[in-house]
């Protein structure tokens, strides 16, 4: 059963604490790595058939596969996947910067020019879990940024095939090209190459223990997106909310990994009451009840603070989630007390379960607090930016002096040096 605390009766540390979870695969990792470095495609071949238990003869995904694929998936489920990657493509097209020149004076020219990474690796568990969402959020706004190549990564089925809906999801978003590959070893192809995976400059995408563990080693190899602990919601929600409707929220979180985390922060103990009876009604129905038991059991918690809810939105900033509910009547009245949140859903009828799916915003999000300092996945993580100076003789004339005496300052003799030379010619 959840457990329930009265802000202020319990000390903060209990009500603000995280597990801290060692995944311990460090050493294991470091080994993988280091084997795809050194044999390339063999050592790729033997992980897939000890750990996918799949012998394979060829790791890229053929046009041929991927229409067939194609045609397996159900035309409704087609036509969704469609709109979600319109609703997507719409809201992050929003997101993309354009290059700037600044002439104000004469003869100098400043300006920044925002040019695509050229080649990204997108990370997509498989093997018996599909997740097409996670191709379309991930690769989407690669594809709006101008990277000319996004090579998709993801494990195979038993029968050495990619489920066929993360192919039809990659399809959809014009994925490059795509390799039958997961774990840790896919990641090390993806940052060192081998003789059939490009190498690529940025890593993006979930995955277990041992894909989030792969990408932190070879981060400065390559750039990675993030380093993503286990889901999470925080719920902030009023007496006048729906008990059924919030444990519904919270759990759709729950079902996702025993060490997810469902918090709900209420300003009404009776309301907390009832929707930790309703957990308890509700758990017992879903497919993966196990998995939603362990996560509310032992990460999950209620919070109420006694008719209080702008110290209710205090908590959730401290908490910082990467899923934040705000179930009240007008939501937007309280939308600039919020201030660390990876993604805020808005209202009544907003369940988190629109924005995994369907909205349009990325659900590729900061977790563990991370939310204090980090952002959603967007086009901005798929570019990079040069500055641009440019200065006639005439301008450097000007400020030479001025240069020579900052660099002086810091004994860097040499930097002055370079500011005055040009005028003894």
């Amino acid at each position: 059963m959840i457990n329930i605390y009265k802000y202020g009766d319990v000390p903060n540390s209990e009500i603000y604490k995280r597990e801290n979870i060692a995944s311990n695969v460090e050493a294991d990792v470091e080994k993988i790595i280091a084997n795809v470095r050194e044999r390339g495609d063999q050592a790729l071949f033997e992980y897939c058939e000890r750990f996918d238990k799949v012998t394979l003869t060829s790791l890229e995904v053929s046009e041929e596969e991927i229409d067939e694929a194609f045609a397996k998936v159900e035309e409704k489920f087609l036509d969704i996947l469609r709109e979600a990657a319109e609703n997507i493509r719409y809201f992050h097209k929003r997101q993309i910067t354009n290059s700037f020149f600044i002439n104000e004076k004469d003869g100098v020219i400043t300006g920044q020019r925002v040019t695509p990474i050229e080649k990204v690796g997108i990370y997509v568990p498989g093997g018996t879990a599909a997740y097409p969402s996670t191709v379309l959020m991930d690769s989407i706004p690669a594809k709006l940024a101008g990277c000319n190549e996004i090579v998709m990564i993801t494990p195979p089925m038993r029968d050495g095939k990619v489920n066929p809906v993360i192919l039809a999801a990659a399809k959809i978003a014009g994925v490059d090209r795509i390799f039958k590959v997961g774990g840790a070893q896919a990641v090390a192809a993806l940052a060192y190459g081998t003789q059939t995976l490009p190498k690529v400059d940025k890593i993006v995408g979930p995955g277990n223990a041992y894909v989030a563990e792969a990408k932190k080693q070879v981060f400065g190899k390559v750039a990675i997106d993030m380093i993503a602990g286990p889901s999470e919601i925080l719920v902030v929600a009023d007496k006048a909310s729906s008990a059924k409707n919030v444990a519904a929220d919270m759990l759709s979180q729950a079902e996702h990994d025993r060490m997810a985390s469902a918090v709900l922060v209420t300003d009404s103990f009776e309301f907390a009451q009832r929707v930790s009876a309703e957990l308890e009604r509700q758990i017992p129905l879903l497919p993966r009840a196990e998995i939603a038991r362990a996560s509310i059991d032992n990460n999950g918690k209620i919070i109420v603070a006694e008719d209080n809810l702008l110290l209710a939105i205090d908590i959730a900033n401290e908490i910082a989630p990467e899923h934040l509910e705000l179930c009240v009547d007008n939501p937007f009245d309280y939308l600039d007390k919020i201030h660390h949140a990876g993604s805020i859903f808005m209202g009544r009828y907003c369940p988190e379960a629109l924005g995994d799916y369907f909205a349009g915003p990325n659900h590729t999000l900061p977790t563990s607090g991370t939310a204090r300092f980090s952002s959603p996945l967007s086009v901005d993580d798929f570019v990079k930016k040069s500055q641009i100076i440019y200065y006639t003789k005439e301008a450097l004339d000007k400020v030479s002096d001025k240069v020579a005496y900052f660099a002086s300052k810091e004994g860097l003799d040499a930097h002055a040096r370079s500011a005055t030379v040009r005028g003894e010619e």
